[in-house]
């Protein structure tokens, strides 16, 4: 082979190496380009820019439009958590006033002098005045969790206490049912919000209350495993049966034999959302005619 020809294939290769180099670099600028764009979109910075008409730029110019539809959506989702923050907060305000005067008037009236049909009516009203004030209140909380208005902020704490001060709540309600309510000592500690914790101990062992016969008995108790602990509320109450059990932590949700009893059906399901906005979750164990026992896992880390 002539000198020419050993010179022609050596600036063959040059150029085939110039080309391999210039398509890796070009290459190489795009997914850095397009890693930034995700960058961007991520802290929620992201906007649209003009790309050239290469291939790779095409695949730039789907994924640009892609992020600022959804830049455009997160917005959007944003703008309705707004909307629905106000919302519920005009709900709260504007409800509270109103109820509390309709619970005013009707003790009022019923210390006046009336016809048992007239006291009939009157302590009718006052009920469900307050009914309705649980269950408006219940609906907030519930919304606000939904909606991350309110988040949840877990930090390591022991159990005890917060247990404590959820039951002693609830102690005067037992007392009238003649339920004797009992606390096993423990110092298991976990990671949970104290103040949404206590708020799911309170439904859990306001629910053990409705269903416990006069002269029951419920127990709380903490059982510590390797991930969870988990706080149990256990009633010698009428039971669960087992068709029923996978439907107590639905919205409204009410036992077929249990529609006279107070309440509106949302505090199971107001545990179920505390207890997995915190990472834990709720199970029931129960029988016909036998006990049940409602157990909430909580982190432990």
């Amino acid at each position: 082979m002539t000198e020419i020809g050993y010179i022609a294939i050596f600036l063959v290769a040059v150029l085939a190496t110039g080309v391999v180099l210039w398509n890796w670099f070009k290459t190489k600028r795009t997914m850095q380009r397009m890693n930034e764009m995700i960058d961007q979109a991520i802290k929620g910075e992201f906007t649209e820019e003009c790309f050239d008409e290469s291939m790779l730029s095409a695949l730039e110019t789907k994924l640009a439009h892609y992020l600022a539809a959804s830049t455009v959506s997160a917005q959007n989702l944003q703008t309705e958590k707004d909307n629905i923050k106000s919302l519920i907060s005009d709900i709260s305000h504007q409800t509270k006033t109103p109820i509390a005067n309709i619970v005013l008037y009707s003790q009022l009236l019923g210390e006046r002098e009336m016809s048992d049909e007239k006291r009939v009516c009157i302590d009718a009203l006052e009920n469900q005045a307050m009914r309705l004030q649980i269950l408006i209140d219940a609906l907030v909380k519930t919304s606000r969790l939904e909606t991350g208005v309110i988040s949840l902020s877990p930090v390591r704490a022991k159990l005890d206490t917060t247990i404590h001060s959820a039951v002693s709540q609830l102690l005067p309600k037992a007392e009238v049912k003649g339920i004797e309510v009992s606390i096993t000592p423990s110092d298991a500690e976990a990671v949970f919000d104290p103040k949404w914790t206590e708020e799911a101990i309170v439904n859990l062992v306001d629910n053990a209350i409705k269903y416990t016969n006069i002269g029951g008995h419920i127990s709380v108790t903490v059982e510590s495993y390797q991930f969870f602990s988990c706080v149990n509320v256990t009633d010698d109450g009428s039971g669960i049966s087992e068709d029923e059990q996978p439907k107590v932590f639905q919205r409204f949700y009410r036992g077929q034999e249990h529609q006279s009893e107070d309440g509106v059906g949302i505090g199971l399901y107001l545990v179920r959302q505390i207890a997995e906005g915190q990472g834990g979750y709720v199970r029931v164990k129960s029988a016909k005619n036998k006990n049940t026992t409602f157990s909430l896992y909580i982190p432990r880390d």
